[in-house]
């Protein structure tokens, strides 16, 4: 069965920094674009982050961009977040998904990782 497992969250403070992973357990979504979301208690699951699998091209959530960049290890099936400058609302669950073009949608998801920022 097809698993992507999240890790690298946790607690910190404001302007801290932290590196969430998410491996994939099968080779084929070195191809997939990937993308990273979070979901706040009380909201909807809200877009962050993506890279796509053919050029690595990335696309930002307003919110993030300038402090998070996403990347890929395509050899080690691993996604990144890496979130610089991080403040209290970024606080949420994140969860790594990958995209799968015949399905149209974010067919795979992660369980999710906690991020919680203190000020």
């Amino acid at each position: 069965q097809v698993q992507l497992i999240e890790s690298g969250g946790g607690l910190v403070q404001a302007g801290d920094s932290l590196r969430l992973s998410c491996a994939a357990s099968e080779r084929t979504f070195s191809t997939y674009v990937r993308g990273w979301f979070r979901q706040s208690p009380g909201k909807e699951r809200e877009f962050v982050a993506r890279i796509s699998g053919s050029d690595g091209s990335t696309t930002y959530a307003d919110s993030v961009k300038g402090r998070f960049t996403i990347s890929r290890d395509n050899a080690k099936n691993t996604v990144y977040l890496q979130m610089n400058s991080l403040k209290p609302e970024d606080t949420a669950v994140y969860y790594c998904a990958a995209y799968e073009t015949a399905r149209g949608k974010y067919a795979y998801w992660g369980q999710g990782t906690q991020v919680t920022v203190s000020s």
